[in-house]
């Protein structure tokens, strides 16, 4: 690993990363960090032994670029960085909603481009890395970003065109998750648990859930079935989500989040 990688806008994504490829084994001195605030710059300095730069260093340095600022951001750095890139830099972008083709149009004609949307779960070393080439990526710059990507997670190659699909369903997909995990909280308060409790019980359940479905291969349907005995506690429970309609709110509010997803790239 003897390239140079720049993470530009090190928040909790972008620090993240940093820890992960440096448990990765890359080495810190191949590691650049632009900030906002020196105080933070210095803080990553002292934890991760990485250097601090201007974005305009970090472009004259480094091979890799991964833009971790907010999508809001994006237009103001994209510009900054514009004047002085050189053509056989990559540009990893981790914005949300950010299409490869607004970057690539603000950028140095031919400037290869990687969109990717991990989720929350890369803080733990659990996340989904959505990636996606733009218009001038090949496939050796999306392995290389699949190799920044894969300490923290996995990755999963899509086209550009189901990026906000897949934004709907992994990167929005964990609040989903606590929002259930809070509402099934407050069942266990109501049925005489103290929250704590409650809160163990439905973490360890999600936590063994989770795991079956990814180490088994069996269908979601046919491991639900197998906790649903007849004239049983779960039946009567699944019923009672059916008559709610939460299956099909679920559906709409993924849909609502693929179409949110669809504005901030149309910038909306």
């Amino acid at each position: 690993m003897t390239q140079k990688v720049a993470v530009l806008g090190a928040g909790k994504i972008g620090e993240a990363l940093l820890s992960g490829m440096i448990r990765a084994g890359w080495s810190p001195k191949d590691l650049l960090v632009t900030t906002r605030r020196p105080e933070r710059a210095e803080e990553l300095r002292t934890r991760y032994g990485v250097e601090a730069v201007s974005n305009t260093e970090a472009v004259k340095r480094a091979d890799t670029l991964i833009l971790a600022v907010k999508p809001q951001d994006m237009s103001t750095l994209l510009r900054e960085l514009a004047q002085d890139l050189p053509a056989d830099r990559l540009v990893i972008s981790a914005a949300a909603g950010i299409p490869t083709a607004f970057i690539e149009d603000h950028l140095p004609h031919d400037t290869p481009v990687v969109r990717v949307m991990p989720n929350t779960p890369v803080l733990v070393d659990e996340g989904m890395s959505v990636l996606s080439a733009g218009s001038h990526a090949g496939p050796e710059h999306l392995a290389h970003a699949e190799e920044i990507f894969q300490p923290v997670g996995k990755t999963l190659r899509v086209p550009e065109t189901q990026q906000d699909a897949a934004t709907a369903l992994s990167g929005s997909g964990p609040a989903y998750f606590y929002y259930l995990v809070e509402a099934m909280t407050d069942a266990g308060i109501l049925l005489g648990l103290p929250r704590d409790k409650a809160h163990d019980l439905i973490v360890q359940a999600a936590i063994g859930a989770a795991v079956m479905l990814r180490d088994s291969g069996e269908h979601p349907v046919k491991l639900r079935e197998a906790v649903t005995s007849p004239a049983g506690t779960t039946i009567n429970a699944i019923r009672e989500l059916e008559n709610h309609g939460v299956r099909a709110a679920l559906i709409a509010a993924i849909e609502a989040a693929r179409d949110r997803s669809r504005e901030l790239a149309s910038g909306q």
